[in-house]
């Protein structure tokens, strides 16, 4: 009777032990999407391929969708005089993340396919054909968003674009002052 005890008391904490770091982890995750929130500004670069050297300006709204781990930028980038309307959406599925750059992959723009999210960024996979890439969304401080997106050049990933966004409203939506 005291080993049955003890199993299932070893049981209850082993399933608690497992489903603790999950809670823990949409947590974390959740607080990266909250702090996306808002309004961004900055520049970008073309850092490799047939248009290297290309400047551009971006500026974003992010958002969070009710109940739903994921987010939205939405907005637009310009070249001189030239403005090209540019948004991703991000949401969770299951352990992993899924969504779409413009109109996806079926369209003019990419697939996401995978990806993961820490309190300070988000690394998601991108396809597009036989384009595979990533993108590396970091959040360099509380007002500071850097994104990286590589492709995938024979086994080595190559960064293509880079943008450097600073935060343009005064807080943060998802934060307490």
């Amino acid at each position: 009777m005291y080993f049955r005890s003890m199993a299932v008391i070893a049981l209850a904490l082993a399933s608690a032990a497992i489903a603790t770091p999950s809670a823990n982890a949409s947590e974390r995750e959740a607080r990266f999407f909250r702090q996306i929130e808002g309004k961004w500004r900055g520049p970008g670069e073309v850092v490799a391929g047939k248009y290297k050297g290309t400047k551009f300006t971006c500026e974003f709204s992010g958002l969070t969708p009710d109940n739903k781990l994921g987010m939205t930028l939405d907005g637009g980038c310009r070249v001189g005089v030239f403005t090209q309307k540019m948004s991703a959406t991000v949401r969770r599925n299951g352990r992993s993340y899924i969504g779409a750059f413009l109109d996806g992959a079926k369209g003019e723009g990419l697939d996401v396919i995978s990806g993961s999210v820490s309190p300070d960024r988000a690394v998601l996979k991108l396809k597009r054909k036989q384009l595979d890439g990533a993108m590396l969304a970091r959040l360099a401080s509380r007002d500071q968003l850097n994104i990286t997106v590589s492709v995938n050049v024979g086994d080595e990933l190559v960064p293509v674009i880079g943008m450097k966004l600073d935060r343009i409203d005064s807080v943060a939506v998802g934060s307490v002052k």
